[in-house]
């Protein structure tokens, strides 16, 4: 097994690549060169330890474009409603209320492309 670092869209992956040989694989693979690497993707960048969190913030899963908006400021939600639509890749990711409250703010809109761990909104 080999582990191996991919970047797609600039967002770095480290996966587990298995070789398989036969005794034809591994007469070619003799005579071939050995690969050199091209790029080196930088190491992922560490979250900042003061990144928001806490009680009614409601923060990105992932990144996407938000889809469609559910609430607006001044709404009262329950724990568990729907705030919010995420697209990734094709696919929607709804967005919830981790408690219950009244959203004191939104900091994103349908069209707006977000990141993951961004704050998308804070309920009070």
């Amino acid at each position: 097994m080999k582990k191996l670092r991919i970047t797609v869209e600039g967002k770095s992956y480290e996966v587990l690549v298995e070789t398989l040989e036969t005794s034809a694989a591994t007469a070619t693979s003799a005579r071939l060169p050995a690969a050199t690497p091209v790029f080196t993707p930088p190491a992922p960048a560490a979250r900042s330890a003061s990144a928001p969190s806490g009680p009614g913030v409601v923060t990105c899963p992932l990144s996407g474009k938000v889809v469609t908006v559910d609430v607006k400021v001044g709404d009262t939600v329950t724990s568990e409603q729907p705030l919010m639509t995420i697209e990734a890749m094709k696919m929607n990711t709804y967005i919830y209320a981790p408690q219950g409250g009244k959203v004191t703010e939104l900091l994103a809109k349908a069209g707006d492309s977000v990141e993951e761990g961004a704050v998308l909104v804070r309920l009070g």
